[in-house]
């Protein structure tokens, strides 16, 4: 009888562990922690009642080879870290070889950090292009009290973390639109990067873009020489909306004309569309509250529901 309660030990020592609700970071990710956790879950099962664990030997935490791959989580190392204003910071993480993410635009990429114990997930959008070779960057604030935060700010270069992924994705055609809307907060800013890089890259693409940044204040738009050279495009135009920033006159000259002092408001909304050159379609990434203010001023200015993609 002895035996038998140890083989049951043993079983359930290999159990997985169901995920704790800070594990999943609430994208929509296909497949999430939980349907990752109910696959294992029944293969569990079938190993246990056939009594044979090698069922259970294609079950990896972790790969090693670099692929990202969204069951499973992978191996990174950090190249470099750059802090671009007091609390956001751009990392660059290697790729063997020559090999490339290949995701598609704005897809996001999911994090594992741990912090006292607990495990956290986070989900980020890389803002290097998408077929960048042997590297790809990604853009994140830490926030005072955040978890994932605390994790992030004990990174230097040559440190390990975990991703996986693809997920998600605005599925962007050349020429699909006529003129795209981009209205970002903060690091909102990081899933249309790669959308607009890959409108200047493609010579037929002859879409409009409108991007308005919104920000605190004028130091803290992340970027600027990328965006600055974005905006030489002659199909794009990049406006800033500057929420605690008290006069334009403190603005360097060149950003006088295209930026916005206060909040991005349902007036300054239909300011923006009526000079947009053909009705938008509307990419928004902000904050839950962003968002949903947003929506809700894209509505009143005549803007369907179904011309609009939420990040």
């Amino acid at each position: 009888l002895q035996t038998m309660s140890g083989n049951e030990d043993d079983w359930l020592a290999l159990k997985p562990q169901e995920p704790s609700p800070s594990q999943c970071c609430g994208s929509g990710c296909k497949p999430c922690i939980y349907d990752v956790y109910e696959k294992e879950l029944a293969q569990w099962e079938r190993a246990k009642a056939m009594q044979d664990k090698s069922l259970l030997v294609e079950k990896k935490e972790q790969s090693n080879n670099s692929e990202l791959n969204p069951d499973t989580f992978t191996a990174f190392n950090i190249s470099s870290v750059e802090q671009l204003t007091e609390d956001t910071y751009q990392y660059k993480f290697e790729l063997p070889g020559n090999s490339s993410l290949r995701l598609s635009l704005g897809q996001h990429i999911v994090l594992r950090g741990v912090v006292n114990g607990l495990e956290v997930q986070r989900a980020y959008t890389p803002i290097s292009p998408g077929n960048a070779e042997g590297y790809f960057e990604v853009l994140m604030k830490c926030y005072e009290a955040g978890l994932m935060s605390q994790y992030i700010k004990t990174w230097k270069k040559g440190d390990v973390v975990f991703w996986r992924g693809p997920f998600g994705g605005f599925p962007y055609q050349p020429n699909k639109h006529g003129e795209l809307l981009m209205l970002a907060s903060g690091t909102g800013l990081a899933p249309m990067l790669p959308i607009l890089q890959s409108i200047t890259d493609d010579e037929e693409d002859e879409t409009f873009v409108t991007l308005v940044g919104c920000f605190r204040t004028f130091d803290r738009i992340y970027l600027k020489p990328l965006l600055q050279d974005l905006a030489r495009y002659w199909n794009i135009r990049i406006f800033y909306v500057l929420s605690q920033e008290t006069s334009l006159e403190k603005l360097p000259w060149s950003y006088q004309e295209n930026t916005y002092i206060g909040r991005l408001n349902e007036d300054l909304m239909k300011t923006i569309i009526n000079s947009c050159r053909r009705k938008p379609f509307v990419l928004i990434c902000g904050s839950s509250a962003f968002n949903e203010d947003m929506s809700r001023y894209l509505k009143a200015s005549g803007i369907e529901e179904n011309s609009c993609f939420v990040f």
